[in-house]
């Protein structure tokens, strides 16, 4: 019922539904620091692992595959536009990683990276989460994007796993802002508002996405391309070490295996 409703509609509707619908599980998530009062440290970090999990599986099978397999019907080796648009992804994204001032969640003041600034530091914190919201959003807006471009190569149930993937590791990640800005002293209220804030920049990335697909419509695979790299680095440069920085390693580790193979089993049963 929601494939044949998504069918009926544009990519750049479908992928604002994605987006809100993901920004939405953030929203859930953040909410959950009105009810719990401490956070078990290693349940936190099983749960970033999770969502590490989901990103690198995501960018593999619903981003790089239907991206390499588009490439074949172009007179150039199959595998130069996934990995020039990887390239240029993960090249954009530490270029925002330098500009834009950020905070890693546990890190201390002193670790703040970016321009600096005088921003409070939960301030850093919330703009952290924002820049690994953005890959995000733009990987649900490509994916649509690319399915009304291509719907043999990216079918609408593959674009709708991968805002579900994303959705369900929205839900730690919107816990994991929010409760840090509790403990800096922030209401119960407040923490949950600006959690759920940070997932605000989905549904607008998506947009971009979707829209920056039909202006380039020729670029399809390097746009997949380009969105797994943004994912990518996000995930290595940002949600792996902070799951790892307790010491939890072991657990981390397989909430980051249980993550992967949920986003594979997802992606490739509902392809």
């Amino acid at each position: 019922m929601i494939e044949t409703y998504m069918q009926s509609i544009s990519p750049a509707v479908q992928a604002l539904i994605a987006g809100v619908f993901t920004w939405g599980l953030t929203a859930v998530g953040a909410s959950l620091v009105l009810f719990v009062r401490n956070v078990n440290e290693k349940l936190l970090d099983v749960a970033l692992g999770f969502a590490a999990g989901v990103m690198i599986a995501a960018s593999f099978w619903s981003l790089l595959e239907p991206a390499i397999e588009m490439s074949q019907n172009l007179n150039i080796p199959s595998w130069i536009p996934p990995a020039t648009g990887f390239l240029i992804g993960a090249l954009f994204l530490r270029l925002i990683d330098v500009i834009l001032p950020h905070l890693h969640l546990q890190a201390p003041i002193n670790e703040a990276e970016g321009i600096k600034t005088s921003f409070r530091r939960t301030t850093l914190l919330v703009l952290a989460v924002t820049l690994h919201n953005i890959p995000e959003g733009l990987a649900i807006g490509v994916s649509f994007g690319a399915h009304g471009a291509d719907p043999q190569a990216v079918s609408i149930l593959s674009s709708l796993m991968l805002a579900f993937g994303i959705g369900i590791q929205n839900i730690p990640e919107g816990f994991a802002i929010s409760m840090p800005l509790r403990s800096e002293g922030l209401s119960r209220k407040k923490s949950f508002f600006i959690g759920q804030l940070s997932g605000l920049v989905e549904p607008v990335f998506a947009l971009i996405g979707v829209l920056m697909l039909e202006i380039m419509h020729n670029l399809l695979p390097y746009a997949l391309g380009f969105a797994a790299g943004a994912m990518i680095f996000v995930t290595v440069e940002e949600l792996i070490p902070e799951s790892q920085r307790n010491g939890n390693s072991d657990v981390a580790t397989a909430g980051l295996i249980i993550g992967f193979t949920l986003m594979m089993i997802l992606d490739v049963a509902f392809k």
